[in-house]
């Protein structure tokens, strides 16, 4: 079995139909962390572990729908230093909303939000269920996933995202339809000489007067790490590799 290995916890992900990648390395250092967080389609649970480590006072609430992958992250959160710290949930996003809004009646039990939202990408068409409704944003789409994460939200609260450039705009409208602000834009290249391949967006339930806006690199031209990369990635990535197998 293969065993992706961070320096705090590691991930299974026999089961879950999307492994782990950069897009999890990116979010999971670059968004914005908070005290009640919520993940959204958690998958192996690799978001909600580096945002466990990265915020030591967190409560991590993880909702995911798809039965493998929840085989997956259950299993990765029991194993973890930050079992206590995570619920998982098996539903979907709007089967979750509907439940909030039935046993509470209020909004904004969390101060951020956080998910690698499903985008609709032909390349990635495949007729393996689980794979095709992680990646395809007909499972949930970007108006009620942004509406959801705004209600969800306390005054204040932030939603972190990284998703590609050909969805950008689309996403980018509905949560300002929503009621978001932009807050901080990570724009990241996988050369220097690409253009961006994946943006990182932290949008405010609130007023932002001055949005911030990065330039990064993962990798230079020689194709090696850049430095900046393996600064960022620091405190998660082992070096000279993750995946080992195991026979647990």
């Amino acid at each position: 079995m293969k065993v992706f290995k961070y320096r705090q916890f590691n991930i299974t992900q026999e089961h879950a139909a999307m492994k782990v990648g950069t897009d999890s390395d990116l979010l999971g250092t670059l968004g914005a962390g908070g005290r009640r967080i919520l993940d959204i389609g958690t998958g192996t649970g690799v978001l909600s572990l580096m945002y466990a480590q990265r915020c030591p006072d967190a409560r991590i609430t993880a909702i995911e729908i798809d039965d493998n992958a929840v085989i997956d992250a259950s299993r990765n959160f029991a194993e973890s230093v930050f079992a206590d710290r995570i619920q998982l949930i098996h539903a979907s996003f709007q089967d979750y909303l509907e439940q909030y809004r039935d046993s509470s009646g209020q909004d904004g039990p969390f101060d951020s939000v956080i998910c690698n939202p499903p985008y609709f990408d032909r390349s990635l068409e495949c007729p393996d269920l689980g794979r095709s409704r992680a990646r395809h944003s007909s499972s949930l789409p970007f108006d009620v996933l942004a509406a959801g994460a705004f209600r969800l939200l306390e005054k204040g609260g932030v939603f972190s995202v990284c998703i590609p450039p050909e969805v950008l705009d689309s996403f980018t409208r509905e949560c300002l339809l929503a009621g978001f602000t932009l807050d901080t834009c990570y724009r990241i290249k996988s050369l220097p000489q690409k253009p961006p391949k994946r943006y990182v967006l932290v949008h405010r339930k609130g007023i932002v007067t001055e949005p911030k806006t990065f330039n990064f690199c993962m990798r230079n031209e020689d194709h090696s790490r850049s430095d900046w990369y393996i600064e960022l990635t620091r405190d998660f990535l082992v070096p000279g590799g993750q995946l080992t197998d195991t026979n647990k």
